[in-house]
């Protein structure tokens, strides 16, 4: 008998593991569905399953405003990271989620370090926060387009592990995902934003040129994968060429973290036993 999927086998080795060194992404099939249910009608409700339940432990986390949580997206143009946001917290209450998504630096952002303007959004006590797209953009444009070079890539890759271990030692609780499509799947969903009126403002002529360095940018992921996951915060690859098992797979990710932190409402206040109000 097959042995059935573990999330951990899409979690990328540790870093100073030194199988990290034969660990490749690439080499996981982005069209697999390791945790589907096997129709889309079944994913999505199994995401109404996994909503319900991360409703409940966000107003734990808010209510007892002690832990952090940190969920970063990042992925190729057409991968799904606006998709997953929506698809995965569907059912949660939006008051208690802070989104965060990282464009260009401004030019005030770019007269700081690259870090300046990520350690402005992590999440405060009682928050969950969800990076679309992060400061790992800055170890990936800026190295595909050689405005920096291999000394300073690997020096953004240690500041990156020290910034996140900073993070983790104060109480925040991160989980990355890598949303894995095929270059095909990636033409697909660029060409129908082209065949669609109502998806053109989706479109920019940029992704076309960045399109045409698809290899570059997977290598470019490959290195910061294996360079920046540790054991306080992991990266995942999360095969996402089908956009339901892509949102059950971020979603069951999120629940086994959340679920790990053991999330109580703070004990009742014994003042308020038998109060009445006129």
């Amino acid at each position: 008998m097959a042995k059935s999927p573990s999330l951990d086998d899409f979690r990328v080795p540790y870093f100073g593991d030194k199988k990290a060194n034969d660990f490749s992404p690439e080499a996981i099939d982005p069209a697999a569905k390791p945790f589907s249910t096997g129709s889309k009608d079944g994913d999505r409700e199994r995401l109404t399953e996994i909503g319900d339940k991360l409703d409940v432990l966000q107003e734990r986390l808010h209510a007892q405003s002690h832990h952090r949580v940190l969920l970063v997206l990042q992925g190729m143009d057409t991968s799904g990271k606006d998709g997953t946001i929506r698809g995965v917290f569907h059912e949660v209450d939006p008051l208690g989620l802070r989104i965060v998504p990282f464009r260009a630096p401004t030019p005030i952002e770019a007269a700081h370090d690259f870090l300046w303007r990520v350690h402005m959004q992590v999440p405060g006590a009682g928050e969950l926060a969800i990076f679309n797209r992060s400061h790992y953009e800055d170890v990936l444009v800026p190295r595909v387009t050689e405005q920096i070079d291999k000394a300073e890539c690997e020096r953004r890759y240690r500041q990156i592990r020290d910034f996140e271990s900073m993070l983790a030692e104060n109480g925040t609780t991160i989980i990355k995902c890598w949303l894995h499509i095929s270059k095909d799947e990636q033409r697909r969903r660029l060409q129908s934003r082209i065949d669609d009126p109502t998806k053109h403002w989706k479109f920019d002529l940029s992704d076309l040129e960045a399109r045409k360095h698809w290899d570059a940018y997977q290598a470019a992921y490959r290195d910061a994968l294996a360079a920046t996951s540790t054991e306080v915060a992991p990266w995942f690859v999360v095969p996402a060429d089908s956009k339901t098992h892509r949102n059950v797979m971020v979603a069951e990710l999120l629940l086994r973290l959340m679920e790990g932190l053991k999330l109580e409402y703070p004990p009742a206040k014994p003042e308020l036993n038998g109060v009445k109000i006129d």
